[in-house]
């Protein structure tokens, strides 16, 4: 499913347009982004939590060449899915 599959699943579960649904997700989305810009972390109880790690610097190899290369250190996301999501998928 792509990001238009859900809009089109959004609109139709929740009797709205597909632009509504558009502004509706993208709504969530940026307030997500926004979330863990600012280091905070985003718990949907029963879905999961996205959270930002900090990612050491490191020293790592080019596999064609063999040659060493320095990896910079930067922030990435991270999920946790819940209870609820995981059971729901098994």
């Amino acid at each position: 499913m792509n990001k238009g599959d859900l809009i089109s699943k959004i609109a139709e579960n929740a009797n709205m347009t597909k632009a509504q649904a558009t502004e509706a997700l993208n709504t969530v989305l940026d307030s997500i982004s926004s979330a863990l810009k600012d280091g905070d972390k985003v718990t949907l109880i029963g879905f999961g939590t996205f959270s930002v790690s900090e990612r050491e610097a490191r020293t790592g190899r080019n596999p064609q060449t063999g040659a060493t290369i320095s990896i910079d250190a930067k922030k990435v996301v991270k999920f946790k899915p819940g209870k609820e999501l995981s059971d729901s998928v098994n």
